[in-house]
């Protein structure tokens, strides 16, 4: 059993006030009663990783194609001036500037001009955590400033600095040889870094030891802001608040606001400046819901995407996988165990400068502080300083402390430090709150899930691996409270796998007998670390085609993450020679064999992309389509699901008739591609969400355990085949039916028409997902 504390996440985290929160038609209300008309959510979005040599010129060339596709909007990665080099502009270092690289501000505004002539709308994320700190620290102009001033700089108030633990000075962590730093005029050089002289307001000292100032996570590359301060929140806002204002950006996607010091604050702040649709990357984790009074429309989805993925998922899979995996790897099979182990090695190895910090404000014991922080199961508890700790708050962390106590020497002051994390100095309370996060990333999201997986589909941002499957009516008991503008995903650019290799997986606990006796052929072929070899033969599998270039940077990064053997800041020329001999031998001995069990399994892995891809475009809410997933994409987690698309090859098939529904329909005995159903699917699901409205709502249809079935008021009906396996070894559909909604319906798919009580063997007779609207 994990660390979840039931019962602690009934309803909202935030209580406070009464007010409206956006599961309670809050956003559009404060609006209207401010005077102002808040812009409509997007119907669908379709993101867009832009780069130095993918920028807005290029977008604009795929207005036609995305118009056609049946997106509303295009979602842009940041849009402000990062390093230049940067792969995905999270690294700003220039608020006043739209990124030079991609066309500036008027390749901006010409962008706009040629999504608004085809219909379509800008979504742009933005970054309100953090600046870079970049090589040379000269190109952040603010930061520049701060390190040759100190604290008399004027932008010594942008940034969560700790002048007191640095005894009045910046550390700043960058040696790493025995080289000395070389003055060269009114510049102090270190390699490649630079640094104003002279040097009597910050310091240099060994890169990993923590830095003088609040980073993202442990990217010490990364420095915190401090958008709680008007003034540094008007101007790091100023242009892309502008560019709302002159309607050239219709929506927000807000990036890692649990690292700001008052989330709620800054969401209101944002809006009230805004008035635009915007939606958090706030990370859920089981049953926690986003907190009531947070001004946004919702979350950008990976919480619906873990609730997706359970569909499709059999639970009856668990032991013989769990049992698999321990076998296979020798690791615990409790994963809460590997939860509790990796938080205390991340908080031990990263986070010993942001303990001190904590430490020094809290009081107490230091070593019951850090087993608090690695027993919270939540990234925030959204405790406030100065108001009423809300009660579903308080009993987050004060569970996460009886945890804490049992791991503890008896007598310590666990009750003491609880005590002051919720009710203690401001400073105690938001910082407790901003390192909360970081602790539960690096542990979890970058460590645990690349430590425990037995089946890798479960292993993704605020899933829980340990948690197989979910049911069909639990399934529509969240759909139905979901909110209207809220966002859904399958894929995003941190997804640890692309949707269409989650479905491939999802396959093997339905099929954990042949997958284990699979792995024991490969396995006694090719190996090289127990704790490494199982997850390598997911992933090769799911992946496949993969070259072993794309497989080995996949499995370096796992296995530095994980840190079990090597990690990045203890690298091993030895283990990654044998990662890298390992992966050329799985390839080239195992390779065919990979790709028959892949072959073989196909027809159930293309139902359940096929599904899940439904579901995911016909629920409430906004659907978000990551660049190129309208086909099947075999991506593993970034940068290999950051590569260019092929959109030649997109546009092609679309124009070739691929998105209409008058073939046959879809499946493999009608001649049609895995991708060209995906396509057609896609298509037709955008197509008719731009008929419907968003408002409708979520109506359960009740179907046979092997279908999940449901209705958007009475216009459109989705069904979609889950667990095919079982549906097949039991012979098919049978005798089941599913009852329609009154009237005429006719498939989007097929063009067949139904009405009435309809045999599911007909309904889903040639594929394995039916798609109805009213007529």
């Amino acid at each position: 059993m994990s660390e979840r504390f039931e019962g602690a996440f009934e309803g909202p985290l935030n209580e406070r006030s009464g007010e409206p929160g956006p599961f309670q038609e809050g956003p559009e209300a404060s609006h209207e009663a401010a005077g102002r008309k808040p812009f409509p959510a997007p119907l669908s979005t379709y993101r867009i990783q832009l780069t130095p040599d993918f920028g807005f010129a290029e977008v604009a060339e795929l207005a036609p194609y995305l118009r056609d596709l049946g997106v509303s909007h295009v979602y842009l990665s940041p849009i402000l001036q990062a390093t230049p080099q940067s792969r995905h502009g999270y690294d700003v270092i220039d608020h006043s500037r739209v990124r030079r690289e991609f066309g500036g501000v008027e390749g901006l505004r010409e962008l706009s001009e040629t999504l608004t002539a085809h219909g379509l709308g800008v979504v742009v994320d933005i970054v309100p955590n953090h600046m870079t700190v970049p090589v040379p620290e000269s190109g952040n102009r603010q930061l520049w400033s701060v390190l040759r001033e100190g604290r008399a700089s004027p932008y010594a108030s942008w940034f969560d600095i700790d002048w007191e633990g640095g005894g009045g000075r910046l550390n700043m962590p960058v040696i790493g040889d025995s080289v000395e730093p070389v003055a060269d005029g009114d510049v102090l050089r270190y390699h490649d870094h630079e640094f104003p002289l002279p040097d009597t307001h910050y310091r240099l000292v060994e890169w990993r030891s923590g830095p003088g100032y609040r980073r993202f996570f442990d990217v010490s590359s990364l420095i915190g802001l401090r958008v709680e301060d008007p003034e540094v929140f008007d101007a790091t806002h100023e242009v892309i608040l502008g560019l709302v204002g002159d309607g050239v950006v219709h929506g927000l996607r807000v990036d890692h606001p649990d690292g700001l010091a008052e989330p709620r604050g800054y969401l209101a702040r944002l809006r009230e400046a805004s008035g635009v649709w915007t939606v958090a990357e706030k990370i859920l984790v089981g049953s926690e819901r986003l907190p009531a009074d947070w001004d946004c429309d919702g979350t950008t989805g990976y919480d619906v995407l873990n609730r997706i993925t359970g569909l499709f998922v059999d639970p009856a899979g668990e032991r013989p996988l769990v049992d698999l995996f321990v076998a296979r790897t020798g690791m615990p099979r409790d994963y809460a165990t590997v939860v509790r182990q990796s938080k205390r090695e991340v908080l031990d190895l990263f986070f010993a400068a942001e303990i001190d910090r904590l430490h020094a404000v809290v009081g107490s014991d230091r070593e019951t502080l850090v087993e608090l922080l690695a027993a919270m199961p939540v990234y925030r508890a959204y405790a406030v300083p100065g108001e009423p700790v809300p009660a579903a708050s308080a009993e987050i962390v004060e569970a996460a402390g009886r945890l804490a106590a049992t791991r503890l020497p008896e007598g310590a002051p666990v009750a003491e430090v609880v005590d002051r994390v919720l009710y203690g100095p401001a400073e105690a309370v938001t910082r407790f709150q901003q390192t909360c996060g970081p602790v539960m990333a690096k542990g979890v999201e970058d460590t645990a899930l690349y430590r425990w997986y037995p089946l890798a589909c479960l292993n993704e941002v605020g899933g829980e691996p340990d948690r197989f499957g979910g049911t069909v009516d639990g399934f529509h008991a969240f759909c139905r409270g979901m909110a209207p503008g809220t966002m859904t995903t399958l894929s995003t650019h941190d997804t640890k796998r692309s949707e269409d290799v989650r479905a491939r997986l999802a396959v093997l606990s339905e099929l954990p007998q042949e997958w284990a006796r699979a792995v024991e052929e490969w396995s006694s072929k090719v190996s090289f670390d127990p704790v490494l070899d199982y997850l390598a033969w997911q992933n090769l599998m799911a992946a496949w085609p993969i070259g072993p270039d794309r497989f080995f940077e996949f499995l370096f990064k796992a296995a530095r993450e994980a840190k079990t053997s090597i990690s990045w800041a203890t690298p091993d020329p030895a283990y990654e020679q044998g990662i890298r001999d390992f992966v050329t031998r799985a390839v080239d001995e195992c390779g065919a064999s990979v790709a028959a069990f892949a072959a073989m399994i196909e027809p159930y892995a293309r139902s359940n992309s096929l599904g899940q891809k439904l579901v995911q475009l016909m629920l409430p809410g906004v659907p978000d389509l990551y660049w190129g997933n309208e086909i099947t994409d075999f991506s593993l987690v970034d940068p290999d699901n950051r590569r260019p698309v092929d959109f030649a090859r997109r546009r092609a098939l679309l124009a070739e008739g691929a998105g209409d529904p008058v073939r046959a329909g879809l499946g493999a005995d009608t001649g049609s591609s895995w991708e060209e159903d995906k396509l057609r699917v896609t298509v037709q699901a955008l197509r008719l969400r731009g008929r419907l409205d968003p408002a409708l709502p979520y109506v359960p249809i009740e179907a046979d355990e092997h279908a999940v079935a449901f209705a958007r008021g009475d216009r459109a009906v989705a069904v979609a085949t889950r667990l095919p396996v079982g549906l097949a070894r039991r012979g098919g559909w049978g005798s089941e039916t599913i009852t329609l909604p009154h009237g005429r319906w006719r498939d989007l798919l097929s063009g067949v028409e139904h009405t009435g009580r309809i045999p599911l063997a007909h309904l889903l007779s040639a594929h394995p997902v039916a798609l109805l609207e009213r007529e």
